[in-house]
């Protein structure tokens, strides 16, 4: 097969720029691309079990392309990952490897093994290189780029961590190949953020060409491109999140509630499907504030559905805990301010903004509403399946 020249996304942050290369092949040019970018440079490699199946003898294999033979930190998969206790093994694993300030980390794996792995190099002798190789979709288009780092506390969710930007993040289209289905649909999700964020272009694109995004090919290539371009451009005005960067955070509040009522387990709930139905909720919410037309919240529900996601809180397998005890998990997220409520609502289709000092009152009242084992069940009779 020919080399297929990636698209190149830059993170424009002054010295510390870097680029987002997006295309098929990138393990097999892992090596060199890292060696361009950081000459010399000693590796540890942190992955998890599942994608050290599937893809690492391609990466190492690539990586000695460039000279780099790495050690190797095997974690198991899963959203219980993120701990204090994997960090501890993490950081082990690098010092025993005896790799130094300036030698590399490399994240090879979805979401939660970039969180951890980031976090690890930017305490690590206080701050190595860092490299993603995101291997989902959900990794790919958010996670992997801006800096965030962190990991869960049985108090919530990304509640430790810093903000260490990559050196270099190498989205290779074709691992996605090996993704199960529900999976690539949690990613998806995060790329129906963007356009409903401030693109609603790219949405109206995505509802036309959501199919062909999930076959692969140019599209999707072209999809996971709008969406780095979209968080590259915020990341670059707000790199610490204390201004609009947290528009990025649309139906993540609603989501991060709902994976710490269901201790997250990802056998109910994944955190692309929360972003789901918390972006389907934030909608609904909007429309019930009169600040935007129930017509857009029935148009995010419906593409969520049509793609197989779930939107509503009765999608989620079980019981959920009351919607107190839901606030109450809102107010835990790192996304309250001094105790105010601060959520990301819209006024329409590509129209967020971010609402602070919103009454708690409000949010309680929306959530028994749309809770499936109080009044909100009765009003979910008549709706759609999911």
């Amino acid at each position: 097969m020919s080399e297929v020249t990636p698209v190149t996304v830059k993170v424009g942050l002054g010295d510390r720029t870097y680029d987002i290369l997006i295309g098929p092949g990138l393990l097999s040019r892992a090596g060199s691309e890292i060696s361009l970018r950081l000459p010399g440079t000693r590796a540890a490699v942190v992955t998890d079990d599942n994608v050290a199946a599937a893809h690492l003898e391609t990466l190492k294999a690539g990586l000695a392309k460039g000279g780099i033979k790495p050690a190797v930190i095997t974690m198991p998969p899963g959203e219980k990952t993120k701990s204090f206790a994997h960090l501890e093994e993490v950081v082990d694993g690098v010092l025993a490897a005896r790799l130094e300030r300036g030698d590399v980390v490399i994240a090879l794996g979805g979401g939660v093994i970039g969180d951890l792995t980031g976090f690890a190099a930017g305490i690590v002798r206080r701050g190595m290189n860092f490299v993603q190789i995101p291997t989902s979709l959900l990794a790919q288009v958010d996670s992997s780029v801006g800096g965030k780092t962190g990991i869960n506390s049985p108090r919530g969710k990304n509640l430790v961590g810093v903000f260490l930007q990559p050196k270099l993040v190498l989205a290779d289209t074709e691992v996605l190949d090996t993704l199960p289905i529900r999976e690539f649909r949690a990613g998806y999700a995060e790329l129906a953020k963007y356009g409903l964020i401030d693109r609603p272009d790219f949405f109206a694109w995505l509802e036309q060409n959501w199919s062909k995004v999930f076959a692969g090919g140019p599209e999707r290539v072209e999809a996971i491109a709008e969406a780095c371009r979209a968080k590259a451009d915020v990341v670059a005005r707000d790199e610490f999140e204390t201004g609009d960067r947290a528009l990025l955070n649309l139906g993540h509040t609603f989501g991060h509630a709902l994976e710490a009522a269901t201790q997250y387990d990802g056998a109910r709930l994944v955190h692309g499907e929360g972003v789901a139905i918390g972006m389907a909720l934030a909608h609904r919410f909007s429309s019930r504030l009169n600040l935007a037309s129930p017509d857009d919240a029935a148009r995010v529900e419906a593409h969520l559905r049509t793609v197989g996601l779930p939107w509503r809180m009765a999608d989620i397998p079980g019981e959920l805990p009351d919607a107190e005890m839901l606030l109450s998990f809102i107010t835990q997220d790192k996304k309250v301010s001094r105790g105010a409520l601060t959520f990301i609502l819209t006024r329409g289709i590509g129209q967020s903004f971010i609402a602070k000092d919103v009454p708690a009152s409000e949010v309680l009242s929306f959530l028994k509403e749309n809770h499936p084992g109080q009044q909100g069940r009765r009003g979910q009779q008549g709706s759609c399946p999911g």
